[in-house]
């Protein structure tokens, strides 16, 4: 009886013993996932000035943030002539000539007509559209997409190596193809 009672306190021990075990490496798988959830995705973001072309005054500043496959475009420009300009993405971040057409023509990964940002009859990946400037020279233009993505090596949608042209007027939206904006008077490379 006293042989039985020993074993029958061994073996609730081991149990015990197990028990908090598995408890405490639960509550460590526990820990472990609490503080892989906790771990923040910043936000990838490039920034570029845009210099001057074709004889214009035309500056800007441009960001580009992406956070969970979202990309925003927030763009200031100043020095610009009253009215409405165009801005777009062109095919390479190369803004070496005289006049921006060292950026090649506008960005278009998806071989669409060119048209207005988010039109059903197709436009290109780099056809943000219309801004207006003031009487003050400045003007504004903000976009938000999951069309585009910042360095992440898709070619239908990666913006780094491309460059952003301001043009010295509208986009028509119809002509092809690029929308008869006229000269590009401002131009900045999309690069880290």
């Amino acid at each position: 009886m006293k042989k039985a009672g020993i074993l029958l306190v061994l073996i609730f021990s081991v149990i015990l013993i197990s028990c908090k075990e598995n408890k405490e490496a639960k509550d460590a798988k526990v820990e472990e996932t609490k503080i892989e959830e906790v771990k923040e995705v910043q936000p990838i973001v490039v920034e570029l000035l845009l210099e001057s072309k074709s004889d214009s005054e035309a500056k800007g500043k441009l960001k580009f943030s992406e956070e969970n496959g979202i990309v925003t475009m927030y763009a200031k420009f100043w020095d610009l002539s009253p009215g409405t300009h165009a801005v777009h993405i062109h095919e390479k971040a190369d803004c070496s000539s005289p006049d921006g057409k060292s950026s090649g023509g506008h960005w278009n990964p998806t071989f669409e007509e060119h048209g207005k940002w988010g039109a059903k009859e197709g436009f290109h990946r780099g056809d943000i559209g219309n801004f207006n400037v003031s009487e003050d020279g400045k003007g504004s233009i903000q976009l938000t997409t999951d069309l585009w993505c910042i360095g992440c090596g898709d070619e239908k949608k990666d913006i780094l190596g491309k460059a952003i042209i301001v043009h010295q007027g509208a986009d028509d939206f119809v002509s092809q193809p690029s929308g008869a904006a006229g000269a590009r008077i401002s131009c900045g490379g999309i690069i880290e």
